[in-house]
């Protein structure tokens, strides 16, 4: 997760609405019994939080 460090605010708007949306797909899964994995929602849910951390970092520091 060093990467996210390097990425630009666009960078991580972006990420953040990739994350986001695959955060609904596995919801909508989940709903539907399709996913075997339900651990990946905790993670993408996990994913979501560190990079608004991020952006709220680069945004102090701006």
């Amino acid at each position: 997760m060093d990467a996210m460090q390097d990425k630009t605010m666009e960078q991580l708007k972006e990420e953040l609405l990739a994350l986001r949306k695959e955060q609904f797909n596995l919801r909508m899964q989940t709903k539907l019994g399709q996913v075997r994995d339900t651990s990946l929602l905790r993670k993408v849910r996990r994913n979501i939080a560190r990079v608004k951390t991020y952006m709220t970092q680069k945004g102090v520091a701006a």
